[in-house]
């Protein structure tokens, strides 16, 4: 009987049917004895012995009871080795690929036959500061004001596809001196200290003796400080703002001056530029506890709009009803209906999608005429408007990849051929056909998919792969040489025909087999997303067979095939959202808290509001632990 993916999560879900928890785990523990544990003995043991283990892994230690539960965490680096074609390492005699697959299936399943009962860890908590986005909806939040003060700043690093990473959130001496600067400058612009402006209306108290200065300075910076630092305000925060003011007084300097320097300090505060989580104190036996309520409130803001908790979240937070899951819920499903929530589609969507590279994107003019810079604009927005339509009306994610619908003007009508659109605005647009339905069919995706003068099945196959279905292939080996692209090349054959020749080579084929049909299908669309039934003289063959056997011809059979697999797809949409909410990449022990999060997807029609919801109920994100009581 042949193993298939589907076959084995069909006996998984059988067997914990008939035998619960413990009907997993020897599920699991056969997977070990009959497929894993005899792959490992034929191909692995030689280097991975009990003399000198090779990475201080000793395979051959290990008997017939499955050790992947109890040791998930180095299990995921022996299937993202395998995954890699690093081990077997490239000179020692490879195994046959269909035992390969099917031993990182049986790996995979095993991970997956998971026990999420009891204390599950959080994970640990990075320090992390705003982005640049976060900083300049937090001073328009504060003050009223959007002149985008971090537009100078230095571009934040990415991680995981990301850019609110905290790890990869760095604090340089340069940005620290553009902090130090644009502090001044939005002080500036608060008090109205530049000429011709008149009072500010944050200077709600003017002192009429030297009595008033420190009552008037608190009462004007104390609500500022608070919701700077999102939090509520220790003893001696409000002394430091203080003796800031009282020393301007000293110098015989104005009350504006003071309370311009008090709003400085607190621009440049750690309180301020960073995301502060309270970390549990090492040792203590309930070392993992909850957020508190202003703790959650911030991540669940700025998970959702990047920004300030608004007034009604806020006093639930310091009313302590955030720890109420259908509050929680209630609140949740309040923000997803705000406008602030299409920071979604412009912040995580646009990195999830990789649409921010849309900006660097240069098609040939003498191959793409049609594309301009009006394209590139409207093409992105498109994307970011079907995003948006989807999670404001709470649908399906599965109508990301495949609907009926999506958002045009008259200048993408042109360029897909759907005629009756006029003028600049956008609007909803319902399809018949199954070309253009679901982000596959986005002139936005197509393009950043392609080279400069034509397309690319292996980067479009390449990107489904890692964006939809969470399994991006590993890296291409550094001696692999280029598709060639002389004229000669060109004219002889067909670009599938290049490529199949192309993959012929042992070292590339484990991976272009998976890779360069899924990307077939996309054919019909050159590289800027228009249709086309030729490939200049040569017709389009948009059909495609996965090593599994599965064909399909085009991008409606391509949906149709995504679709079977939505587990994966929603598996991996959830991954991107934990990840893009926690600020952190996913961990092994995260794997409950994505488990429940899919099921609780499945058993809603998978409505978008389900997804987030379930996030920000999960344990990594309402939790926090010490670092020393990491399971």
């Amino acid at each position: 009987m042949k193993v298939t993916p589907s076959r084995i999560r069909f006996l998984l879900c059988l067997s914990f049917f008939f035998h619960g928890a413990s009907g997993l785990t020897l599920w699991a523990d056969d997977l070990w004895a009959k497929q894993i544990l005899p792959f490992l003995q034929e191909h692995c043991t030689e280097c991975h012995d009990s003399e000198k283990p090779k990475a201080g892994l000793n395979l051959a230690a290990y008997g017939p009871d499955s050790p992947i539960r109890r040791e998930r965490k180095q299990w995921k680096k022996v299937l993202r080795m395998l995954r890699r074609g690093k081990m077997p390492p490239k000179k020692a005699p490879q195994p046959p690929e269909v035992d390969r697959q099917q031993v990182e299936r049986a790996i995979d399943e095993a991970l997956t036959a998971l026990n999420c009962d009891g204390i599950r860890d959080p994970g640990h908590v990075t320090l992390r500061r705003l982005n640049r986005t976060e900083y300049n909806n937090v001073v328009a939040d504060l003050f009223g004001i959007d002149f985008k003060p971090a537009r100078d700043f230095p571009s934040d690093d990415t991680g995981y596809g990301f850019d609110n990473i905290g790890d990869v959130l760095s604090l340089s001496p340069v940005l620290f001196d553009k902090y130090l600067a644009a502090a001044a400058r939005i002080a500036d612009e608060v008090i109205g200290g530049t000429p011709g402006k008149g009072p500010s209306d944050l200077l709600t108290c003017l002192p009429k003796s030297d009595a008033d200065w420190l009552p008037c300075a608190r009462q004007i910076l104390e609500p500022v400080a608070r919701r700077a630092f999102r939090r509520p305000l220790r003893d001696g925060d409000m002394d430091e703002l203080l003796r800031l003011v009282e020393s301007v007084h000293a110098d015989g300097a104005s009350f504006e001056r003071g309370i311009r320097l008090a709003l400085q300090a607190i621009l440049v505060s750690p309180n301020f530029l960073f995301h502060v989580v309270e970390i549990p104190v090492l040792g203590q036996a309930d070392a993992i506890q909850p957020l508190n309520g202003f703790e959650l409130a911030e991540r669940i803001s700025f998970f959702l709009w990047s920004r300030l908790p608004d007034d009604e979240l806020a006093a639930l937070a310091k009313a302590g009803k955030l720890a109420d899951n259908e509050i929680l819920e209630q609140q949740v499903r309040r923000m997803l209906k705000d406008d602030r929530a299409s920071a979604l589609a412009d912040n995580f969507a646009a990195q999830w999608l990789q649409l921010r590279r849309l900006e660097t994107i240069t098609p040939d003019p003498g191959y793409y005429p049609a594309f301009d810079e009006d394209l590139r604009r409207d093409s992105r927005r498109e994307t970011k408007l079907f995003f948006s339509a989807v999670a404001s009306n709470d649908l399906s994610v599965l109508r990301l990849l495949d609907a009926d619908f999506s958002f045009i003007n008259e200048r993408l009508a042109r360029h897909y051929g759907i005629p009756g659109i006029e003028g600049a605005h956008f609007r909803r647009v319902s399809f018949e056909n199954g070309r253009r339905g679901g982000i596959l069919g986005h002139s936005s995706i197509l393009t950043l998919t392609s080279n400069p003068t034509r397309t690319s099945p292996v980067k479009r196959g390449k990107w489904i792969l890692g964006q939809v279905l969470g399994m991006p292939p590993k890296p291409p080996p550094a001696n692999v040489g280029d598709l060639s692209e002389e004229a000669e090349a060109v004219q002889a054959a067909s670009l599938r025909e290049r490529l199949e020749k192309h993959r012929a080579d042992p070292v590339c084929a484990s991976c272009h087999r998976i890779m360069d049909p899924i990307g077939f299908a996309l054919e019909n669309y050159d590289g800027v997303g228009a249709w086309r039934t030729r490939d200049g003289k040569f017709p389009i063959n948009a059909a495609g067979t996965l090593p599994d056997g599965t064909f399909f011809d085009g991008p409606a059979d391509l949906k149709k095939v995504l679709l079977e697999r939505k587990r994966d797809f929603v598996w991996c949409l959830s991954e991107k959202l934990l990840t893009y909410a926690l600020g952190r990449g996913i961990e092994y022990f995260d794997d409950c808290a994505l488990e429940n999060i899919v099921k609780a997807a499945e058993a809603d029609d998978y409505r978008f509001s389900r997804l987030v919801i379930e996030v920000v109920r999960s344990v990594p994100f309402r939790m926090k632990r010490s670092q020393e009581s990491s399971q």
